[in-house]
């Protein structure tokens, strides 16, 4: 799997991030330290938590993430969320947090199936 065959499958926009990153090299470095980045796991324990200030800057940081990357799905998810947690929980977080969930791991996969290409 190549880089741009990544983004595909991450239902993301490859042309996009190329056009402002300028290097498929940068756009590799910086999707690779995507699966480094916490905020997923941050979102997750302040859910169960129930601390949903704590959940809301998760979900902000990763569509902030999302949004310079030009993961297209998983911002537009984050972003839901992030703006149903604005003003606290609610049953519309509810169900965009299965769907952040949902296109968190489908991104996450593609970036470990393009990562695997790469080490072998």
């Amino acid at each position: 799997m190549n880089l741009q065959e990544c983004y595909e499958a991450l239902g993301g926009d490859f042309e996009d991030v190329l056009s402002r990153l300028r290097s498929e090299k940068l756009v590799q470095k910086f999707v690779l330290k995507f699966l480094n980045d916490k905020s997923f796991d941050l979102l997750c324990s302040s859910l169960e938590e129930e601390n949903y200030e704590e959940a809301f800057r998760a979900s902000h940081t990763i569509k902030g993430v999302c949004q310079n990357l030009s993961f297209t799905r998983l911002y537009e998810s984050s972003h839901a969320l992030t703006e149903a947690l604005r003003s606290g929980w609610s049953q519309e977080a509810a169900g965009l947090t299965e769907r952040v969930k949902s296109d968190y791991e489908q991104t996450a996969a593609a970036i470990r199936e393009f990562q695997k290409g790469l080490e072998g």
